[in-house]
């Protein structure tokens, strides 16, 4: 579905722009939202293009450049980082030689850290995508990258 289709599916009020984005940045292949995206919006919706930049900024599931197919998103908050993240973006790392905010050369890893995703009894936790991942541990991070490969 391209971007015009999709704005066309919501009325050009600014309560709808993050359902816009998260549209938007859904329906690329690459997971993210672009200057002509973010420039479409803001002309359909009659903002500026600095508010709608703004909130994909301030937002930290936006991406303003390409990411890969596998969105790697480790909690890094308090609770998680007692229970062992680090050990697991390490592991993530070290498996896929990139490190947090960059992208496998092959386009299908990118690797993230996010704030609380609410999942605290299943600390340390992770996002790949949509899905949310428990009780993590370097051995778990292996077998789950050579799944998705």
């Amino acid at each position: 579905m391209n971007r015009t289709d999709i704005l066309k599916k919501y009325k050009p009020i600014r309560d709808n722009l993050l359902l816009m984005l998260h549209d938007i940045q859904n329906n690329n292949p690459q997971q993210y939202i672009s200057v002509d995206d973010i420039k479409e919006i803001a002309k359909y919706l009659n903002v500026t293009y600095s508010l709608v930049y703004g909130v994909v900024t301030y937002y930290s599931m936006y991406s303003l450049k390409p990411r890969g197919k596998y969105i790697l998103r480790i909690c890094n908050s308090p609770v998680c980082h007692m229970k062992g993240s680090t050990d697991i973006i390490d592991e993530v790392k070290k498996q896929l030689s990139i490190n947090e905010g960059e992208t496998t050369t092959d386009g299908l890893f990118t690797l993230e850290t996010t704030e609380c995703l609410g999942k605290c009894v299943a600390a340390p936790g992770m996002i790949i995508n949509e899905s949310f991942q428990g009780v993590l541990s370097p051995e778990r991070i292996v077998n789950m990258i050579e799944k998705n490969k």
